[in-house]
């Protein structure tokens, strides 16, 4: 057989590209050194509306994951059910775990966190689903100063190290009509943590002063130096009938909110409204009812 000799001062031809599939998105890990007790952990994202997170863990290295987010892992990696957040300083003793274990049980979440450690020498990939179709955010903690506010089931995943707290509303006003309760959730660390919202999302720089109005349960997450606060909607029948409710969610800058497009409570309540009821099948596209069922070529 014989071989190809590229012609005077050319090249040989750029290999075929792969026989299916695009190629998969680059690796992406926050830049800088890590801190004490902090693991620095490569990331993809891949899918669009379902979209799931893969971790590339280096020997030794681990991720925290929300309880029942895990979609696959390699051969080698271990996984523990931990109190709290798993974090990789000490965090005294029984009794301090549980008070951390509660307050994750404020926030909405599972008692437990569940730990994934590549015990093995190579590299090894543990990924994360989101729990309902919508997008997952990278969160860079060292970019945004450390700590990140956000609604209360939005923590997927993180790098072994970031803390899982809780934030309190300041005021009663936020907490009563401010859409996400008295308690939000709190990361803190400077790895990299990821949420998911539903719907697609939107990251939106304030500056200094700057206000945005937000559907109150639009809003996934926000920098602590912005203030978040609620406004009476204007007047009564809007109030009614104009369907957004009686308050907006009042953001305030500097800094960086992050806002869905599709809350899950307002997708769950479409969902519910077309539910079949009585333990019937709802009827649609025909004025007849049940009749038309015969005639509209859906009868199952």
């Amino acid at each position: 057989m014989s071989s190809w000799i590229p012609p005077s001062g050319g090249q040989p031809p750029a290999p075929p590209p792969p026989p299916f599939g695009n190629p998969p998105p680059q690796w992406g890990a926050p830049p800088g050194a890590p801190a004490a007790g902090m693991d620095v952990i490569d990331y993809r994202i891949r899918g669009e509306e379902m979209q799931f997170v893969e971790v590339e863990l280096d020997p030794g290295e681990a991720a925290v994951g929300e309880a029942g987010s895990m979609m696959y892992m390699d051969a080698g990696i271990g996984m523990e059910a931990v109190f709290g957040d798993g974090r990789k300083t000490p965090q005294g003793g029984f009794l301090d775990k549980l008070v951390g274990a509660g307050k994750r049980l404020l926030t909405g979440e599972s008692l437990f966190t569940t730990v994934y450690t590549n015990q093995s020498p190579y590299k090894r990939i543990v990924a994360f689903a989101a729990p309902y179709p919508g997008t997952i955010i990278p969160m860079n903690l060292r970019e945004l100063g450390g700590r990140l506010i956000c609604q209360k089931d939005a923590f997927l995943c993180a790098a072994r190290g970031v803390q899982l707290g809780i934030h309190f509303q300041q005021k009663l006003s936020v907490g009563f009509f401010g859409g996400e309760g008295f308690i939000m959730q709190r990361l803190d660390g400077d790895g990299m943590a990821f949420v998911h919202c539903s719907g697609a999302i939107m990251r939106r720089e304030l500056a200094a002063g700057e206000m945005l109005f937000v559907d109150t349960g639009c809003l996934v997450a926000l920098m602590p130096s912005v203030q978040f606060d609620i406004q009476y909607v204007g007047n009564i029948k809007t109030a009614l009938f104009g369907g957004e409710g009686i308050f907006f969610a009042r953001v305030m800058g500097p800094g960086t909110v992050w806002l869905q497009s599709l809350p899950f409570s307002r997708l769950a309540s479409r969902i519910f409204a077309a539910a079949p009821q009585r333990g019937g099948r709802k009827e649609e596209g025909s004025v007849l009812g049940g009749l038309g069922d015969l005639f509209d070529g859906d009868n199952k």
